[in-house]
C-alpha cells in the first residue's frame, strides 16, 4: 500500500514539474506591456513600436503579450492615411495590438471608417492603462 501512495504521490509531482521544466512553452504569455502614446510624433510611434519589436526579440514573442493604448493627439497616428501604416502592418502581424480611444475619437467626430483597419478599439484609454497596471501590466510611455 505504501509504495502505491508513493507511486501516485511521484505522478503528481512529474505533472506538475514537467510541464514547466521540460523546455515546453506556456500557454499565456509571462510578461505582459502596455504602451501609451498621446503624441503626434512619428518619431515618437516608430520608437513605440521599435521598443516592441525588442521586447518581442530578447523575451520571444510567444512570452510576451503587447497593447499600445493611444489617445489625445496621438489618434492622428492611426487615422486611415497613416504615414506609419507599414510600421503599424507590421506591429499588428507579430501579434502587437493597438488600441484608440473611443473617447477621444467622439471628441473629435471620428469613426472607426476614419481608422487605420488594422487597430482596435477601447471605450477609454486612460481606463485601459488602469485597468492594464491593475492587472500587473508593465507601463511604458516613451
Amino acid at each position: 500500500m505504501r509504495w502505491i501512495k508513493a507511486i501516485l504521490l511521484s505522478m503528481l509531482l512529474l505533472q506538475v514539474i514537467l510541464p514547466t521544466h521540460a523546455g515546453g512553452h506556456s500557454a499565456k504569455p509571462v510578461h505582459k506591456v502596455v504602451f501609451q502614446v498621446t503624441d503626434n510624433e512619428p518619431q515618437k510611434w516608430y520608437l513605440t513600436l521599435s521598443n516592441a519589436k525588442n521586447v518581442q526579440q530578447e523575451l520571444g514573442r510567444e512570452n510576451v503579450q503587447i497593447e499600445v493604448v493611444v489617445y489625445g493627439s496621438g489618434l492622428d497616428m492611426v487615422l486611415l492615411e497613416t504615414e506609419i501604416a507599414e510600421k503599424i502592418d507590421e506591429a499588428v502581424s507579430r501579434g502587437v495590438k493597438i488600441v484608440a480611444c473611443e473617447n477621444t475619437m467622439i471628441g473629435r467626430k471620428l469613426t472607426h471608417a476614419d481608422m487605420y483597419p488594422s487597430i482596435g478599439y477601447v471605450k477609454a484609454g486612460v481606463v485601459e492603462l488602469m485597468k492594464r497596471q491593475r492587472e500587473g501590466w508593465a507601463y511604458i510611455r516613451p
